[in-house]
């Protein structure tokens, strides 16, 4: 019988994804989960009625992790925490910085044969929409002061080091924006709540790239076997401006496109303004001018490497925004 493959942050939104990926081409699931992670009353089928096996412990605490990957062949990493608001957060690097230290002393101890690491295309540097960012660009996300950008930056640079002085066979996964059906939280899909719900009044200068979270987990679950050992690999699809972006998902959704387009410098004008409230108030704002600053940006991205190389499926983004849209109709988002 084949060894199981650890999957960290396996109840996540790419997380369910890699989980139900593994299962389809008949490979045993070890899923690790924070303890009470799992709630008893979800719009998803929870992860104990899948025929995988559970494991419970908190990367951030890792004497919890004792023997979790013990007979497993590889692990995949996917456990990250995305929050950019506050820009600040100490719980950012505990679990993107922290987490990823413990889950590479994990690796070591059990001599796993792979571990694939899913960071983020925003630890290279992006480009325009004709030079695309690839994973030859240094990092530029510095500008912003962005916890979650740093510390995804700093868990990769953990990861290279890894490989480079201890020969860990890790191979880099690098997803641009995620859009696709289970976003139970929501995270990146709550967008599409937004402007279904007309709570987005224009849009903003930049843009970025996206891609189907069913790809992301094709390609993940593909660098088991393939790609290249200490290798990084940005897993995207299209890239598109905010204005063509919020069109696009109009259209497919059938909600209202925010009419007006925000000017740059009235952006960053608002994102200052929130952070004085959010200094004052203790509480976080609506957003912050890190955040502005972003979506001022064109975050674009090829995905060259990885088509070539992961054989990264390529659907297109209506499709994924179709998916997402009727996932939430049927579990009563909307």
């Amino acid at each position: 019988m084949a060894k199981p493959v650890l999957v960290t942050g396996a109840n996540g939104f790419l997380g369910r994804h890699l989980v139900a990926e593994l299962r389809r081409r008949g490979l045993p699931v070890r899923a690790l989960l924070r303890p009470g992670s799992q709630p008893a009353a979800s719009p998803l089928p929870t992860l104990t009625s899948l025929p995988i096996e559970i494991r419970e412990g908190d990367i951030t605490q890792p004497a919890s992790l004792m023997g979790a990957a013990d007979g497993c062949s590889a692990i995949i990493h996917a456990a990250a925490l995305a929050q950019v608001n506050p820009a600040r957060n100490l719980a950012v690097g505990a679990v993107n910085l922290g987490g990823t230290e413990a889950v590479l002393a994990l690796a070591r101890q059990a001599g796993i044969e792979r571990l694939v690491y899913v960071g983020t295309a925003n630890v290279f540097g992006f480009g325009t929409r004709q030079a695309p960012g690839d994973e030859t660009r240094p990092y530029a996300g510095q500008r912003y002061g962005l916890d979650y950008m740093d510390s995804k930056q700093a868990a990769t640079a953990a990861v290279l080091r890894a490989v480079a002085q201890e020969q860990l066979p890790a191979v880099l996964v690098h997803p641009t924006f995620m859009l696709g059906p289970g976003d139970a939280k929501p995270t990146s899909n709550a967008l599409l709540l937004e402007l279904y719900r007309g709570q987005l009044p224009g849009y903003p200068a930049g843009g970025k790239n996206y891609v189907h979270v069913r790809d992301v987990a094709v390609a993940t679950v593909n660098a088991l076997t393939q790609g290249r050992v200490g290798e990084s690999y940005i897993l995207g699809s299209q890239d598109l401006s905010y204005r063509e972006a919020f069109q696009l998902m109009a259209a497919t959704m059938g909600g209202p496109m925010p009419r007006w387009p925000i000017p740059a410098a009235l952006a960053r004008l608002y994102g200052r303004g929130c952070d004085v409230w959010a200094r004052l108030s203790g509480r976080p704002a609506q957003l912050n001018s890190a955040m502005v600053a972003v979506a001022n940006d064109g975050h674009y991205f090829s995905a060259r490497k990885a088509i070539s190389e992961l054989h990264l499926p390529q659907t297109p983004i209506d499709q994924a925004i179709a998916e997402a849209f009727d996932w939430f109709k049927t579990n009563h988002y909307v």
